[in-house]
């Protein structure tokens, strides 16, 4: 039987800007992308039926046509229709190690997976352009998931301009399990607190997009300067969920008083919250500190650290 099984990397927000808002509903936003060796493993088996089929034992984790990964088999499907209904199903599973509902592009990198697999399993032979585009149908961090590294990212999050890719910057991520943000409450809660503030004219949000090119921490990034990254990081989103979300602001806070941490932030829309230290030893004492600190079995607590790539096939 064919199969492939491939790892599926979680992203972080390096930065995070609210620009304005776009015609189509979306906000017009600057980003830096960065995927981290947090990862799932999704593995693709042709079917023996007609049939797209999820598996996924996590419990948050759903298996019907809701998933992400479904709906990208299922846009293959309809994009390749001869293949498919010559080729049959496809069976997904997904082993899952990336927080739920976390801010890190979970279930955006399952179906990057997925597209990237279809595509192997299918011989369909697409560039990364391609599967980026089919990519965008499904979400705005999916095409930057495909390819991964480190990324500025415009538009709605779907325009990627690759940086120089930053690797083995260590961190620290905490997530409380049973707790989730809707990423559509805290743009809108955004938009009814800081609206008015938004850039109007379209000529200006371009210039403005285009300036985080410049900015501060691409310098930063460009010379694999932890500390200055750390010292650069944005995200716009804390503004209104660290006042509404005390857990959040907790963890933010604490790891802020670590002292061998040289910077933290929350990634997205959170609830994550990711902190940025000089070594894997380093991270391994404050992910000690921060359970010694807060004893719930509830906060899931990773060491881990940037990557260069996306969606890779496992070796």
């Amino acid at each position: 039987m064919r199969s492939y099984s491939l790892i599926a990397p979680a992203k972080i927000n390096l930065y995070l800007e609210i620009l304005g808002d776009r015609g189509d509903g979306y906000h017009e936003l600057a980003m830096i992308l960065q995927s981290i060796d947090l990862a799932d493993q999704i593995d693709i088996h042709a079917g023996t039926t007609e049939s797209i089929l999820v598996h996924c034992h996590h419990p948050q984790v759903p298996t019907d046509k809701s998933n992400l990964a479904y709906r990208a088999a299922a846009l293959m499907a309809r994009e390749f229709s001869d293949v498919f209904n010559n080729l049959g199903g496809v069976d997904i599973t997904i082993k899952k190690r990336i927080p739920v509902a976390a801010g890190l592009a979970g279930g955006s990198t399952n179906a990057a997976a997925v597209l990237v697999g279809i595509d192997l399993l299918w011989n369909l032979g697409l560039t990364k352009s391609e599967l980026e585009e089919l990519g965008a149908q499904l979400g705005s961090d999916v095409p930057f998931c495909i390819s991964g590294g480190t990324v500025i990212a415009t538009g709605r999050g779907e325009k990627l301009s690759p940086l120089p890719s930053l690797d083995n910057i260590h961190l620290v991520l905490a997530k409380y399990k049973s707790l989730e943000i809707s990423t559509p409450w805290a743009y809108k809660t955004y938009r009814q607190v800081f609206g008015s503030s938004y850039i109007q004219n379209t000529d200006d949000l371009l210039a403005r997009a285009h300036a985080v090119h410049s900015d501060e921490l691409v310098k930063a990034v460009l010379n694999k300067d932890a500390v200055e990254i750390s010292q650069k990081m944005h995200n716009d989103l804390e503004k209104v969920v660290l006042a509404a979300y005390p857990k959040v602001l907790q963890l933010r806070e604490l790891f802020a008083s670590q002292s061998e941490v040289l910077g933290t932030m929350m990634s997205g829309s959170g609830p994550s919250v990711f902190a940025i230290v000089e070594s894997q030893a380093q991270g391994e004492i404050v992910k000690q500190k921060i359970r010694a600190a807060i004893p719930d079995e509830d906060l899931e607590l990773f060491v881990t650290k940037t990557i260069t790539n996306g969606i890779q096939i496992s070796q």
